[in-house]
């Protein structure tokens, strides 16, 4: 099969997302597919006279994560296409594939936006819909459907920056909470608060990111993440960071334990995929996903949030659970191509 791997983006974790295209890329080739990784932000600008040999089988992509998250002033400078979606030629180039596999994270390539743009082309892809995507990536929006859908989420107040002071969130959330913005992912510009000051920094930072700001009542206890792939849901993994939480430096740089699977009772389990498949459903979510959970001290599990491309960095936690159950790196990525045909 021939495979178009898109990746990077003009988002936050546009690095980690090349890091995960490059694994994903060289796992489908080792499979036997004909593979070409593309940006989907600094796209080709100049094709080959036989673009189809673009598309190879014996090509090593790496990529490694850097500490700090990128400079996407720079990146929009250097590329010169603006807050432009979508480089040049990638439709062209996505047209040529069989399929195309989604390894983007964050802002267009989570939000539904990439999705209903390679809809109106006619182009396959891999994961959710422009639905699902949305639906999940809204954290205020989500949490509203889990709600509804039965799935336990902690309280939560969805702020605008321009309009809503620390008083407000006091007074209707109080502490200790957690802020971070409406619509990122990897913890971008997500703060652990415990005081008012902390929190007036801490709404200032998401706000950097996002104008709208979720504040969420913090939930003291084990965090817990549980994919769903095909229907069916993967052994749970605990996270646990060696310091402070799992924030993007912990999440990309080998600075958390993970256990897979997580030590847990079998009635937290059973419950914990329970939970999982309820929430994949109510987000309409497709093929597969990952779902992120608290465990309380009183043994109370709390849905944080859905993530429809989770990442398949060498540190990704969906890896790590298809591995729990057998599954090689190389056939998880086929099995996700596979997903919809």
């Amino acid at each position: 099969m021939k495979v178009v791997v898109l990746a990077g983006g003009l988002s936050p974790e546009r690095e980690v997302s090349l890091c995960s295209g490059s694994l994903i890329a060289n796992a489908l080739m080792e499979k036997g597919h004909r593979v070409l990784l593309l940006d989907v932000y600094e796209g080709m600008p100049v094709l080959p006279a036989d673009p189809g040999a673009l598309f190879r089988r014996d090509r090593a992509y790496r990529y490694d994560i850097r500490e700090e998250v990128p400079d996407l002033a720079a990146l929009r400078a250097r590329v010169g296409i603006g807050n432009a979606l979508v480089g040049p030629n990638v439709p062209e180039l996505c047209r040529l594939a069989d399929r195309v596999f989604l390894a983007l994270h964050g802002a267009m390539g989570e939000n539904g936006q990439l999705q209903a743009f390679l809809d109106s082309c006619g182009i396959g892809y891999t994961g959710s819909d422009y639905t699902g995507c949305l639906l999940s990536m809204d954290k205020d929006l989500s949490k509203r459907l889990l709600r509804d859908a039965g799935v336990p989420t902690p309280d939560w107040m969805d702020v605008d920056a321009g309009r809503d002071s620390p008083e407000d969130v006091l007074a209707q959330i109080g502490l200790p909470c957690v802020v971070k913005p409406c619509s990122c992912g990897s913890s971008v510009g997500v703060s652990m608060v415990d005081t008012r000051e902390q929190l007036a920094a801490a709404l200032a930072g998401a706000a950097c990111w996002d104008r709208r700001v979720l504040v969420e009542r913090r939930i003291i206890g084990r965090e817990l993440t549980i994919g769903v792939l095909g229907g069916r849901v993967l052994p749970p993994v605990e996270i646990i960071p060696q310091q402070g939480f799992y924030d993007y430096k912990n999440k990309y740089q080998g600075t958390t334990r993970e256990v897979c699977p997580a030590e847990l009772d079998p009635e937290v389990t059973a419950e914990l995929g329970r939970l999982a498949l309820l929430g994949f459903a109510a987000l309409r979510l497709k093929h597969y996903a990952r779902l992120d959970f608290m465990l309380d001290r009183q043994g109370r599990l709390w849905c944080l949030e859905a993530n429809s491309l989770p990442g398949m960095t060498p540190q990704s936690l969906l890896p790590q659970e298809a591995a729990a159950v057998g599954m090689s790196y190389p056939e998880l990525c086929e099995t996700i191509l596979y997903l919809g045909y």
